[in-house]
């Protein structure tokens, strides 16, 4: 008894031990060191039937240049965000078709084949005898007091719901790109300003160079211009720098590769300030009536109070039809028939009378969920009035920016004009030169800052009023297509 029960304790000692193992083994040894992963667990490769990005050859042709419209046509074409919601509203169509084929009959058959040998009399008879033959069975739900109505009525929501996410996908895609094609822009134009600023910071070096020759200007003239020409290239290094970084931006927002060139013209001068011309509280309404995220949440919505009477219906009394046949071929030699035919045909009436408060609990948890549904569409439904009103604002603001910065650039270069010329004709001092160069310096980037902080107002305003659709973007970029070099 002893040893039995020894071995039953090491048994039991055994499986214990084997879970910790198994967990040991899957796992880093310890929380400090990384987990090395076995060959099966190897980072696995690209899928093979991964789209490629559809880009049109001409437009990676050297020089060629792309328009915001051109970019958008490949981003939806190529951008996985797209695919990706696509998918989810054709899954949720399939799933509204599995719910309305719950009104049809349900018909299965089937064939078989038995080997059975029973024992009776202490074993003194054995019967030994093999069967087969095919069946058929047939259920048919009848009435259900609404119930499959409600599931459809759920995922039928449900699909509208993911059909607007779709929208909402393509209105995000098209702004991350209009959004990625400004920035770039942006970058070029402060390239090209920084690039004007060393130049005339080198002009100046040169200046103060020939007065030192002339011995009318002292060797600390030529250091602070050098320094000053210095920090105005390394700055000009860092701006393109952050283009290419930028450039790569553009290129992922599109749905391509970073290291795929993506190239187009450069920021307008020429802005139509006047192309909001409705009031806040028009595009407010317009934005609340087609929102596409907002739809789909109250759809959503809608879709959990659908829920509600489908939980209920569970609760309720169920009538359904049921059928069955078969035939049953013998093998037993002596048998009277060689098969026998049979069928059924059943009327069932199903009452739940009590089910542990099941429906009950569920019901309520279907109501809080169709509450709280309805809270997070109310709760959308404030941030997208939100959104206009800041996009509103922030259109007016870029608007008034570009006339105060533009008004600032022209008396920045005035002054520099005078404080260059009142340098080299030696009434002026560098101090004074590169104060101006430098204030020059500053309301070019904030000019270029400004023209395209408008249009990232702008197509942040095209979207939080749900405009921003490939259509809306071609409107916008008229503008910049016509002034981009060829």
């Amino acid at each position: 008894m002893r040893r039995a029960t020894a071995i039953v304790l090491l048994f039991c000692a055994g499986c214990t031990a084997i879970p910790e193992k198994t967990v040991r083994d899957a796992v880093s040894p310890a929380p400090q060191e990384p987990w090395t992963p076995p060959a099966k667990a190897a980072m696995p490769p690209a899928p093979a039937d991964r789209l490629a990005p559809q880009v049109p050859e001409e437009y990676l042709k050297p020089g060629a240049t792309l328009s915001l419209v051109q970019l958008v046509d490949v981003a939806l074409r190529s951008n996985p965000s797209t695919r990706e919601a696509w998918s989810y509203a054709r899954a949720a169509a399939a799933e509204v078709g599995a719910k309305r084929s719950l009104y049809f009959p349900v018909i299965e058959v089937d064939a078989q084949i038995q080997r059975q040998k029973q024992a009776a009399v202490g074993g003194r008879f054995h019967f030994l005898q093999t069967t087969y033959g095919p069946s058929v069975a047939a259920s048919w739900l009848l009435f259900d007091f609404g119930g499959r109505e409600a599931d459809v009525e759920e995922a039928t929501r449900a699909l509208y719901a993911a059909d607007w996410t779709h929208n909402a996908a393509i209105q995000d895609v098209v702004l991350a790109v209009a959004q990625s094609y400004y920035l770039y822009l942006n970058s070029k134009a402060l390239v090209i300003a920084r690039q004007a600023n060393l130049d005339e910071a080198r002009r100046s070096l040169d200046a103060a160079q020939e007065r030192h020759r002339a011995g009318v200007a002292t060797i600390a003239d030529v250091l602070q211009a050098k320094t000053s020409a210095s920090q105005i290239e390394l700055e000009l290094q860092n701006t393109q720098g952050q283009l290419q970084i930028v450039r790569g931006a553009l290129a992922t927002a599109v749905g391509v590769a970073a290291n795929i060139p993506v190239e187009v013209g450069q920021l307008p001068e020429e802005l139509p300030l006047d192309m909001v011309k409705k009031s806040v509280d028009e595009l407010i309404a317009r934005a609340v009536a087609q929102r596409p995220d907002l739809a789909a949440s109250r759809f959503g919505a809608l879709a959990a109070q659908s829920r509600i009477r489908s939980v209920e219906a569970e609760g309720l009394p169920k009538l359904s039809a049921f059928g069955t046949g078969n035939r049953t071929f013998y093998t037993t030699p002596n048998a009277a028939d060689p098969f026998s035919t049979n069928y059924s045909g059943t009327i069932l009436l199903r009452i739940p009378v009590f089910t542990g408060l099941d429906v009950a609990y569920r019901t309520q948890k279907a109501r809080e969920e169709a509450e709280a549904a309805k809270a997070s569409a109310e709760r959308l439904e404030d941030r997208v009035i939100l959104d206009v009103w800041s996009s509103y604002y922030a259109v007016q603001t870029s608007t008034q920016r570009i006339a105060t910065t533009r008004d600032l650039l022209a008396s920045a270069l005035q002054s520099a004009d005078v404080a260059a010329g009142r340098y080299k004709a030696g009434v002026g001092s560098i101090i004074d030169l590169l104060t101006a160069q430098s204030a020059l310096a500053d309301a070019r980037a904030q000019e270029v800052q400004a023209r395209s902080l408008w249009f990232l107002a702008m197509a942040q305003l095209a979207h939080a009023t749900g405009a921003l659709v490939p259509k809306a973007a071609e409107i916008m970029s008229a503008t910049t297509q016509n002034q981009e070099t060829p």
